[in-house]
């Protein structure tokens, strides 16, 4: 889903709240241990970032508290949006303070500095991830350091799935095919 929880108008979060709300009722019919959601596109202009979380929390609580309810955990995926820091991303999973929120690890939308310092940050609060071909520095696009990611996921202890995304141009069953060769060759990223 795509929610959007950064908006200034409060009945537009709450449409979004009850549409994440929802997808935690499909994902618990599924079967699905977890659904992903994000903080929002943007910070609106003439909003501070504290004005933000002020309205973001109690949304992120009410739907977190909704999944420990239904059995789902609500994986927030930093996407270079709103939340484009690790920083930024732990400030807002301490304040909703839920063992049904955490990090969908995205590598790829750690862009503000170097990504992999970004990433030892954010793994204790992983749920799950989203490995992707490249990391950025900025606006330069790097292949990722597959043997690096592992390394850090290792030393981290964690034991879940580790997904990965392959993006861009090509034909998508090539580029998996390749994407996953160059995982298994560091290791199962299972």
């Amino acid at each position: 889903m795509r929610n959007d929880f950064s908006v200034p108008d409060a009945a537009s979060r709450k449409n979004d709240v009850q549409m994440v709300k929802n997808w935690i009722e499909a994902a618990s019919k599924l079967g699905a241990p977890l659904i992903r959601v994000f903080s929002g596109r943007a910070l609106p202009q003439g909003h501070t970032a504290e004005q933000v979380l002020e309205w973001m929390v109690p949304d992120f609580k009410e739907c977190a508290a909704y999944g420990e309810r239904h059995g789902v955990i609500l994986g927030l995926q930093q996407h270079n949006d709103f939340l484009k820091t690790a920083d930024e991303t732990i400030r807002l999973i301490d304040a909703v303070n839920s063992e049904w929120f955490g990090a969908i690890l995205d590598v790829g939308s750690l862009r503000q500095t170097d990504p992999y310092r970004e990433i030892e940050k954010l793994v204790p609060y992983a749920v799950s991830w989203q490995i992707k071909e490249e990391v950025w520095y900025g606006t330069k696009a790097t292949p990722i350091d597959l043997p690096r990611v592992k390394a850090i996921i290792d030393k981290s202890g964690y034991r879940g799935f580790v997904p990965f995304e392959a993006l861009g141009g090509g034909d998508p069953r090539v580029k998996v095919a390749q994407f996953l060769e160059k995982c298994e060759k560091i290791s199962r990223f299972d």
